[in-house]
């Protein structure tokens, strides 16, 4: 399966050059789906087709953390009729939402899981870890979940620290925070993170994963999955370089 992102024109170029260059027979190997445009798109189509497959990503969009090297469609068909690349799993995040209507939904997530206020005033967030309360009142405009893979994206941009994609962390980022200056900081992998939404009738808030936004939300309980999404990668990928290049110099 190739899919792109069809309203992006680049990504529709790169897909036609592509299939220009593969041999007229070739067929993509099974399970596998290869997704041309940007990490959004990518996020995307991984939350429409699920977690049984495996995605490998080829960047027609801006910074393209999570895909690869598009470019040169030539090199990109010889590596894919060679089989040289490889599958790599990365953890999910699961989280427990309930909503103020009693409805209890659960989500999972490849970059990040976040909660921010609805409306003109800040959010007020009690936060707890293992069920020991990190901070009774976080007043801020929100809270940011990430993986490591996700820390690159919206962590990093709220002043969270950028991982390295291999580790497996917990990672927690306020959004302004206003009282207390609480600190971005990472968890070991068994971290079981909760949240209660404070006055949640005049002060609502949402949840957002991965771009996904759900209304109302008054509590949430988040981890690591025990579930993982596998990303191919062409075999001169390197994560350290795209970290590097791509996030800490830009």
């Amino acid at each position: 399966m190739i899919v792109c992102d069809e309203r992006n024109p680049r990504a529709r170029g790169m897909r036609d050059a592509l299939i220009e260059e593969l041999p007229e027979n070739w067929e993509t190997p099974e399970g596998i789906a290869i997704v041309i445009g940007g990490d959004g798109f990518l996020l995307r189509m991984i939350a429409e087709h699920g977690v049984g497959l495996a995605y490998l990503g080829l960047n027609a969009g801006h910074v393209g953390f999570l895909l690869n090297d598009g470019t040169e469609p030539a090199r990109v068909a010889s590596a894919l009729v060679a089989g040289q690349f490889r599958a790599h799993a990365f953890p999910l995040l699961e989280a427990e939402l309930t909503l103020a209507s009693g409805e209890v939904k659960t989500v999972q997530a490849v970059n990040d899981v976040y909660l921010e206020r609805m409306s003109g005033q800040a959010a007020r967030l009690t936060l707890s870890v293992n069920a020991i309360v990190a901070v009774e009142e976080l007043v801020a405009d929100g809270l940011i979940f990430s993986t490591a893979l996700g820390s690159t994206a919206y962590t990093f941009s709220a002043g969270g620290l950028p991982a390295h994609p291999a580790l497996r962390a917990l990672q927690i980022t306020p959004i302004c925070p206003h009282q207390p200056r609480l600190t971005p900081f990472a968890l070991p992998p068994t971290a079981r993170a909760s949240v209660d939404v404070v006055h949640h009738a005049w002060r609502p808030v949402r949840a957002v994963t991965d771009g996904r936004a759900i209304d109302n939300v008054v509590a949430m309980q988040v981890r690591l999955s025990d579930r993982g999404v596998h990303l191919c990668y062409l075999d001169d990928h390197d994560f350290m370089r795209q970290m590097l290049t791509k996030v800490l110099r830009p």
